[in-house]
């Protein structure tokens, strides 16, 4: 699928009218690639359990837990630490896992209109390195690099879109730029649909892939929410993209230092 035939789809799908939808509440973040200015409130938890799978040519990526885990400290600002348990498999391999890389990482809100204007805010994170046995196996790379994304939003009626654009700078890896665009809307009380389009460009690799997919949110009771996304690489290099990429997991909101839940 080219690109110009991805955007088509994106933006048609964006506007298709679901006439019992409330006002917009939809997001980015788990389970999708792109983040979006959100934080959990003061003394806040917010903590996502989900497998995430990946199917490419000759391989498969399974992650599994993979641990996302954010704390509120103000109500601008976001503490998260994110880590995956890994199980790689390559043709003609057997299955290696461990733990991979880790994201801890510090989200400012700097930017706050309200419901009805701008959010942005800025995600600057670490991803460590892994131990040099890790790296033979192949579930973890060498570290640190530095990420530094920013994320925009912002309501349009019952729609929201939400916008990232991040870069790797030089560290113990490739130079590395990534752009994500979020549009859904709540579709009732409980339910949140979404579509992503993620593009990912490796610049001293060569590497580049645009993942098209779509998911959203379940309420299943007072801070707990399903996850679900679902979708597939969409360039035109069939070796590298992903014939499918999938995330179900769960959200769990806590409040009061982590003793209650707490409403979304």
């Amino acid at each position: 699928m080219r690109m110009k035939e991805a955007l088509g789809i994106f933006f048609s799908a964006i506007v298709i009218n679901v006439p019992f939808a409330p006002s917009a509440h939809a997001q980015a973040g788990p389970p999708f690639f792109t983040n979006d200015p959100g934080t959990p409130g003061a003394t806040n938890w917010e903590i996502n359990v989900g497998w995430m799978q990946t199917l490419a040519h000759n391989a498969s990526s399974n992650q599994i837990p993979l641990l996302d885990l954010n704390f509120g400290v103000g109500d601008r600002v976001q503490l998260s630490y994110e880590i995956p348990y890994v199980f790689e498999t390559n043709r003609g391999q057997s299955t290696q896992s461990g733990w991979s890389n880790a994201d801890p990482g510090v989200k400012w809100r700097f930017l706050d209109e309200g419901d009805e204007g701008w959010q942005a805010s800025v995600f600057p994170q670490v991803e460590t390195g892994v131990s040099a046995h890790a790296q033979q196996l192949g579930t973890g790379v060498a570290g640190p690099r530095y990420f530094l994304p920013a994320e925009f939003s912002r309501n349009f009626g019952t729609y929201e879109l939400n916008f990232e654009a991040g870069y790797y700078f030089a560290g113990h890896g490739p130079r590395e730029r990534t752009l994500g665009l979020v549009a859904g809307r709540q579709v009732t009380g409980q339910l949140e649909l979404d579509i992503e389009i993620y593009d990912d460009y490796v610049h001293d690799a060569g590497a580049h892939t645009t993942t098209l997919d779509v998911g959203g949110r379940y309420k299943l009771a007072r801070g707990l929410i399903a996850l679900f996304m679902a979708g597939r690489g969409i360039n035109s290099l069939p070796s590298a993209e992903p014939g499918f990429v999938g995330y179900v997991g769960i959200q769990i909101l806590l409040g009061d230092y982590g003793r209650a839940f707490i409403s979304n």
